[in-house]
């Protein structure tokens, strides 16, 4: 397979009836452990890298563009089809370094903007994006973060149509009762809000905070329409939580080259790699999408 657009991944999405995954990755180890999850599922899936939550005197510095080229890399060496996005950036030269850096999705966190400013700077990158062959993702409403008072912000159905209309966006990601940087599996969705919202917009929908949704969460939601869902922290626990266990083993002193970086078996870090196929293997059979590669 190959590098593939996004919109080619969610259109069979949508017309399949299942669900496809953003597995956000933060180094090399995440992210080889995402694609090889898909290729074991032979399932489609979205690669990449977010920029809300890192250092951003080092995305200013030099993050974005090693990120894109081994992203991209990765991505077009895959057995299954992939897409590669560039998640949540807040400044818009940052998503346009990611269009030079050879992502071919981005998407600006500009939710928090007032409506007004959010379609100015979300039209500026679709129109510089649309020319490279380059898709754009957006969020209208705000989604909470767990684990503070923030209610967030719904996504009102009726501005998401004009949002959509006026951005020219590609894929629009929705505040329904999500929640960002949950794992415990209990963000309620509103499911008339999102069918509301579906039936003013025809461009794909995306649920972020997938970490926090309940199996029964995500089942309806892809019967509701939902064709993408991020998901990064519930990744994070799983690999932090191996690598507790495996450095709790260490010789006091270990095989240096062969416990860093080798990625042996003997690597400290493979076993928190191996815990991140394993909960991507299980939330690709969730959405549906494992054996729907090619």
């Amino acid at each position: 397979m190959a590098l593939v657009q996004l919109s080619e991944l969610l259109a069979h999405a949508r017309e399949g009836g299942y669900a496809v995954g953003y597995f956000e990755a933060w180094d090399t180890y995440s992210l080889e452990a995402v694609v090889r999850a898909a290729e074991a599922e032979r399932s489609p899936v979205v690669v990449g890298f977010g920029g809300m939550t890192v250092d951003q005197a080092w995305i200013e510095r030099s993050g974005i563009e090693p990120l894109g080229s081994y992203g991209r890399c990765a991505a077009e060496r895959s057995a299954v089809p992939a897409a590669l996005i560039l998640n949540e950036v807040w400044e818009l030269e940052h998503a346009f370094r990611g269009i030079a850096a050879g992502f071919n999705t981005v998407m600006l966190n500009s939710c928090e903007l007032p409506y007004d400013r959010n379609v100015g700077v979300t039209r500026a990158l679709v129109e510089a994006a649309h020319p490279k062959g380059v898709e754009v993702q957006a969020e209208l409403g705000r989604l909470p973060n767990a684990g503070t008072d923030d209610p967030g912000e719904l996504t009102d159905p009726d501005q998401a149509r004009d949002f959509v209309a006026a951005t020219c966006v590609d894929f629009l990601a929705v505040s329904i009762g999500n929640v960002h940087l949950r794992t415990d599996g209990t963000a309620g969705v509103d499911i008339e809000r999102l069918r509301a919202v579906r039936g003013r917009v025809d461009v794909p929908l995306v649920i972020h905070g997938g970490s926090g949704l309940s199996e029964e969460a995500v089942v309806a939601l892809v019967r509701e329409g939902v064709a993408l869902f991020h998901v990064g922290t519930i990744l994070k626990r799983r690999f932090v939580e191996r690598t507790r266990e495996t450095l709790a083993t260490l010789d006091e002193a270990p095989d240096y080259q062969a416990t860093v970086g080798s990625r042996k078996p003997s690597d400290f870090l493979m076993p928190g790699a191996a815990a991140v196929v394993e909960a991507v293997r299980a939330m690709m059979r969730l959405y549906g999408s494992s054996g729907r590669a090619g």
